[in-house]
C-alpha cells in the first residue's frame, strides 16, 4: 500500500487532486484508515490515476474522464478519439474568429475606391418526385442567401419563419464584427417557431463587408467552389457524422446507414455554428438541402458548378440531377457568384 503523498508522486497527481476525485467517486483509495482518515492506495491503481492524469492535461472534463475510466481499453480508446475530434472541431471555429479579430483591428477597413464586390445569385426549391409537399425554403437576395429544411406536420412554415427571421437584417448595414451576434440572436429567436414535432435546419450567408458570415444547424449544406476545387464548409450536425468523426462509420457506409436521416441538431434546439468567410472574385458558393447531397455525390456537384454559366443555370443542373436519382425529398438550391464591379 502507498500513502497518498507517495502515491501523488509516482502517478504525478497533487494529493488534492486525490482528495477530489475520491469526493467524485473518481479514483476511491484502496484503504482509508478508521481512525486517522489517512489515504492509502494500490499500487495497481497507479495505471488508472495515470490515465486520469492524462485526460486532465488533455482538457477532458471530470464526468467524462469518468465515463472513460469505466470502459474496456479499446472502448476507452474511441471516446477519447471522439472527445479530441470535437476539440479540434471547436478549436478551428475559434481560430478562424481569431484570425477574423486580428485582421479587424490591424486594418483601416476602408474598400478598394476603384472597385467592390457583389453577388449575383439564384435560388430555386422543387417538390421532388416523392414527397406530396415541399418543406423546403430557398432564398435569394443582394446580401443573403439561405436555405431551410422543415421537417413535421409544421415544418415548412418553421423554414419560412426561419428565412423571413433572417430577411430582417438583409436590409441593415451591419458591421462585420458584429454579425455573428446579430445572426445568432436573430435565428435564436426563430427557433421558438418550432414544437416537438416540427422543426427546420438551416443554412444561410449574410454578406457583409465583403464577407461572408455562415450560420448552420442541421444537415442543409454550404458549398464553395474556388479555382475549380469545391469544398464543402459546413459540417452534418447527423447521427451518422457524429459516427464517421468518431470513427465508427466510414463516408460510404454512411450513405446506406438505416438512420443517416436522424438530426442531432436543428434550429432551437442546440446552438448554430457561426463563422466568417472572405470572399474572393470568382468564387461560387451553393447552398443546398440534403434532397441534393443526399443523392447527387460531391463530384456531379463539382461539374455542375464548374461548367454552368450563370447561378440560374446551376440551379437548374443541379435540381435535375436530384430529380433524375429519384428526387426522394424536396431539394432547394442557392447559387451565388462573388463578382467584381466598378465603383460609382
Amino acid at each position: 500500500m502507498l500513502t497518498i503523498g507517495a502515491f501523488a508522486k509516482a502517478c504525478r497527481l497533487s494529493p488534492k487532486a486525490l482528495r477530489l476525485y475520491d469526493e467524485l467517486d473518481l479514483l476511491r483509495p484502496a484503504r482509508v484508515d478508521p481512525d486517522t482518515g489517512y489515504r492509502y492506495y494500490a499500487a495497481a491503481q497507479l495505471e488508472q490515476a495515470r490515465l486520469v492524469a492524462w485526460l486532465r492535461r488533455i482538457g477532458m472534463p471530470l464526468a467524462r474522464i469518468r465515463e472513460v475510466c469505466a470502459l474496456p481499453p479499446e472502448a476507452a480508446a474511441g471516446e477519447i478519439r471522439a472527445y479530441w475530434r470535437q476539440v479540434e472541431a471547436e478549436t478551428t471555429q475559434r481560430r478562424d474568429l481569431a484570425e477574423f479579430l486580428i485582421d479587424h483591428l490591424t486594418t483601416d477597413g476602408r474598400r478598394d475606391e476603384t472597385s467592390m464586390l457583389e453577388l449575383r445569385y439564384a435560388a430555386h426549391s422543387d417538390t421532388g418526385l416523392v414527397r406530396r409537399q415541399n418543406q423546403d425554403t430557398a432564398y435569394a437576395g443582394t446580401r443573403l442567401l439561405a436555405v431551410a429544411d422543415g421537417f413535421g406536420p409544421g415544418g415548412a412554415p418553421v423554414s419560412r419563419a426561419a428565412v423571413e427571421a433572417l430577411k430582417t437584417l438583409e436590409a441593415q448595414e451591419i458591421p462585420a464584427g458584429d454579425v455573428l451576434n446579430l445572426l445568432q440572436e436573430t435565428v435564436h429567436g426563430a427557433g421558438d417557431a418550432g414544437d416537438g414535432d416540427s422543426g427546420t435546419t438551416l443554412t444561410a450567408l449574410l454578406w457583409t463587408d465583403s464577407r461572408l458570415a455562415l450560420v448552420h444547424i442541421g444537415d442543409s449544406r454550404a458549398y464553395l467552389l474556388r479555382d475549380g476545387a469545391l469544398f464543402r464548409i459546413t459540417h452534418d450536425h447527423t447521427l451518422v457524422q457524429s459516427l464517421i468523426d468518431e470513427g465508427r462509420l466510414t463516408p460510404e457506409e454512411a450513405g446506406s446507414h438505416p438512420r443517416r436521416t436522424l438530426l442531432l441538431k436543428a434550429l432551437g434546439t442546440a446552438a448554430p455554428d457561426l463563422r466568417l468567410h472572405d470572399a474572393a472574385p470568382g468564387d461560387r458558393y451553393l447552398l443546398c438541402s440534403d434532397g441534393l447531397s443526399s443523392v447527387v455525390p460531391d463530384a456531379r456537384i463539382r461539374t455542375a458548378l464548374t461548367t454552368a454559366g450563370t447561378p440560374e443555370e446551376a440551379v437548374h443542373t443541379l435540381i435535375c440531377a436530384a430529380n433524375e436519382a429519384g428526387g426522394p425529398d424536396n431539394v432547394s438550391c442557392v447559387v451565388a457568384d462573388v463578382v467584381r464591379t466598378a465603383a460609382p
